[in-house]
């Protein structure tokens, strides 16, 4: 017999005669486990004493290794004879290597240290002069510690006195091979935990090696190793514990869960002449839980399934329209890219008059193919679609990329060797925004390129008539196999991926995915309402979401971009915020390593901190206009390799193309984390990039125009006193121990501010200063601090 669904009827079962077999099967599995949990915490404490006899072992030895190295050297010292003890360092030196020939390096140096005192610490080397002055003050014997020359090259080092350490002649600096104390410390078994070499006090100690199994965090305070600068720290072995750690507990909870367990399954196993009734299969349920597991499931890659944004443009190019038929609002060309409200400056008609001027533009440069794309917002397709139109009325060919984040657009530039493109995005702005990024002739347009072709329109000067043709292409497999074939994560780590609904929410996951992290997608669904949060992740409100999301799942990072994808935010597991300007620091250390000298170009919203290191990372610094058109221009002049803004957008040329991309840079991060050497945490690694007390960036809203012209009687009028001024974007005031930024969005009408200092006391008269300025040119106007 068949029901409306085609099913056999079925008994259906009697659970009265089930629940024993369930409960008694789930009993028996809980004893098992506290039984488990047992032998762990039993086990715990002979782990913990384990692990630190293990310790105590390898800080015998390391003692015993640097007592033998610097035996040796005194013994060699020794050996010489008053008059080349005495005599000139450069013989001594000589002396000395004939009888040390392990020996890596050999310096001799007066017993004030004068040369030492007015040496530059950067070329002379800071550890090696703190440990030479260091060993001038203590009253015993210096201690023995280790110094880096760079990825892979530790050497140990060590002063010793050229007579009393109270009234040396002299002090002779030695660097020995680390081969002897990194042996040492690593033929001690670590009995199953982990043991750490540091070197440093309890405040500042830096882990030199690790050595056993993953492990629980250390013990904060390491052993000392006599006779040097290292310490040895253990950390227990990883025990997955979650019941109270008491032995006797856990154990009859085993036991009466395992005896339960026991009980209840024979017990229906002496009922086993009652049949079991028949499980039943519905149909119509079975098809609502698969069209369930269907909804739930991942989407299918967006590479596959986002439509182009003129699937249905017809095959010949459309009538151009007459450019004095349309109104034009001239203040949507703006200093970097165009960008208006939709429906209101901004559109159909519009974005078909600037195709045909800047397909104008391109037919002069004899150029005549373009690539567009746009972002997730609602009124991309539409403005894209008439772009397209109006190119091909000028007589340019379109290659059509549909939706994708800005940054595929300039490698698509790239990828098919057009020179040119152009990305319909709205950036960060609000849902009612849209615009255009473009790229001519491989050069990003601004200021008077871009204004230029406002007057075009403006003129009617316009190419109409042509017929270029239009193209779809799926240009995303390959900017994926770009960046995954050249970047990658050598150990895995666990990021969230906030895209804020924006478009990179179809490309970020799968290229971090990609290049070895495991990724878990925060707001990756493309929704142009922007229905979480604004896609702009300099706002640190935006990052709220991100913070929580990271410290809830215990991942190693959380990585924002903005609606576009060609900016980056990024936050710790702690919740901290790393600006851009201080991932600027760490992506000059990591591309000068490969490009030493190299010219690194930063914008005026950034640290003071930036200057100098990029100088003690070998490279030349490089101060500029805001807006990404702006650097791009700058780093073609000086040839630049690498930069980077305050607001998120980072430009490699190195291993990359020199535009704007958040997403890259994002992969770029996670290779140079995941990467270190002595696998330090991102926060680790984080807090070697110095940190003053500042502002995110601070905004102050004014009418459309009005912020312009603020900033002229600003400039005009404002008085910082001893500061130095910089002006080649807003007014920026430096001061030894900080400064002060305000300057005009060219995005936005707004005013950005931002406020960067050594000290909270420097901050505040720093922004007292420019609290101060501001209101004497507007008295009305709203801070923000």
């Amino acid at each position: 017999m068949s029901d409306i669904n085609g099913s056999r009827s079925r008994t259906q079962p009697d659970w009265r005669r089930l629940w024993p077999l369930a409960i008694g099967t789930l009993l028996l599995l809980l004893g098992v486990f506290c039984a488990w949990q047992t032998w762990l915490i039993a086990d715990e404490g002979s782990a913990a004493a384990r692990v630190q006899q293990a310790r105590d072992e390898a800080v015998q030895k390391l003692a015993q290794t640097v007592a033998v190295q610097r035996t040796v050297v005194a013994k060699a010292v020794a050996s010489l004879d008053s008059a080349t003890l005495q005599g000139d360092h450069a013989l001594l030196v000589a002396a000395l290597h004939a009888r040390l020939p392990q020996a890596l390096q050999l310096d001799v140096y007066s017993g004030s240290l004068d040369e030492v005192v007015h040496a530059n610490f950067r070329e002379f080397g800071y550890a090696k002069a703190a440990q030479l002055m260091a060993a001038q003050t203590d009253d015993g014997l210096p201690p023995v510690q280790s110094v880096s020359h760079g990825v892979g090259d530790r050497r140990l080092s060590l002063v010793l006195p050229l007579g009393s350490t109270q009234q040396a002649r002299a002090w002779l600096w030695v660097e020995l091979p680390f081969a002897p104390v990194q042996q040492a410390f690593e033929t001690v078994p670590p009995a199953g935990g982990r043991l750490d070499l540091r070197q440093g006090d309890a405040s500042t100690d830096m882990r030199i090696l690790s050595h056993g199994s993953a492990a629980a965090e250390a013990e904060p305070i390491a052993k000392a190793v006599p006779g040097s600068a290292f310490s040895v720290a253990a950390a227990l072995p990883m025990a997955f514990i979650v019941l109270p750690r008491s032995w006797p507990l856990t154990a009859l909870l085993a036991l009466a869960g395992i005896g339960a367990g026991l009980y209840l399954l024979l017990w229906r196993m002496r009922r086993r002449d009652v049949p079991l009734a028949e499980q039943d299969i519905d149909i119509e349920e079975f098809k609502l839980s698969q069209e369930a597991a269907r909804k739930s499931a991942p989407p299918e890659p967006v590479l596959a399934k986002l439509a182009p944004a003129s699937a249905a443009a017809p095959a010949t190019a459309p009538a151009a329209r007459d450019a004095s038929s349309v109104t034009v609002d001239p203040t949507i060309f703006r200093a970097y890219d165009i960008r208006g409200v939709v429906g209101k400056t901004l559109t159909a008609d519009v974005a078909r008059l600037l195709g045909q001027s800047i397909g104008t533009l391109m037919r002069e440069q004899a150029l005549t193919e373009i690539v567009v794309g746009r972002d997730g917002r609602l009124s991309g397709p539409e403005l894209a679609g008439a772009l397209a139109d109006g190119l091909r009325a000028a007589g340019i060919d379109v290659i059509d990329l549909g939706a994708v984040p800005t940054p595929v657009v300039y490698f698509a530039a790239y990828h098919y060797n057009t020179g040119c493109g152009v990305a319909v995005t709205g950036s960060h702005n609000p849902p009612d925004y849209n615009g255009f990024k473009i790229v001519i002739g491989g050069q990003t347009l601004s200021e008077g390129a871009i204004q230029d072709l406002y007057r075009r329109i403006a003129e009617n000067a316009l190419e109409r008539g042509g017929e270029g043709s239009l193209r779809q292409v799926d240009v995303l497999p390959d900017y994926l196999e770009r960046i995954v074939s050249d970047v990658q994560a050598e150990r895995r780590l666990k990021v969230v991926v906030d895209c804020g609904n924006g478009i990179p929410g179809a490309v970020a996951p799968q290229v971090l995915s990609g290049v070895g992290c495991e990724v878990v997608p925060l707001y990756c669904e493309v929704d142009g309402t922007f229905p979480n949060h604004h896609p702009d992740p300099s706002d640190p409100h935006n990052l709220e979401d991100l913070i929580l999301a990271v410290k809830q799942t215990g991942a190693d990072l959380g990585v924002a971009f903005d609606g576009d994808g060609d900016r980056l935010g990024v936050v710790t597991k702690a919740g901290e915020i790393i600006f851009p300007d201080r991932l600027l620091m760490l992506f000059a250390r990591d591309v000068l390593a490969r490009q030493p000298g190299a010219t690194i170009i930063y914008d005026v919203k950034c640290t003071g901190h930036l200057k100098g290191q990029i100088l003690e990372a070998g490279g030349s610094p490089l101060m500029w206009r805001t807006g990404h058109s702006l650097i791009k221009g700058k780093m073609r002049e000086t040839g630049a390799e690498l930069a980077g803004e305050m607001s998120g957008h980072f430009f490699f040329k190195e291993r990359w193309y020199g535009f704007d991309d958040g997403i890259y840079a994002g992969a770029r991060l996670l290779e140079i984390l995941a990467g270190d050497l002595e696998e330090r945490t991102p926060e680790e690694i984080f807090a070697t990039l110095p940190k003053g007390v500042s502002t995110p960036e601070l905004k102050i809203e004014l009418a459309e125009g009005e912020h312009y012209r603020f900033m002229e009687r600003f400039r005009a009028s404002a008085n910082f006193g001893d500061a130095t001024l910089i002006t080649i974007d807003g007014v920026r005031a430096d001061w030894p121990d900080g400064w002060g930024l305000v300057r005009a969005s060219n995005t936005t009408p707004v005013l950005v501010l931002r406020f960067d200092a050594d000290t909270s006391v420097a901050l505040q008269r720093i922004q007292q200063a420019f609290r101060e300025q501001l209101l004497a040119v507007d008295p009305a106007l709203k801070l923000p601090f």
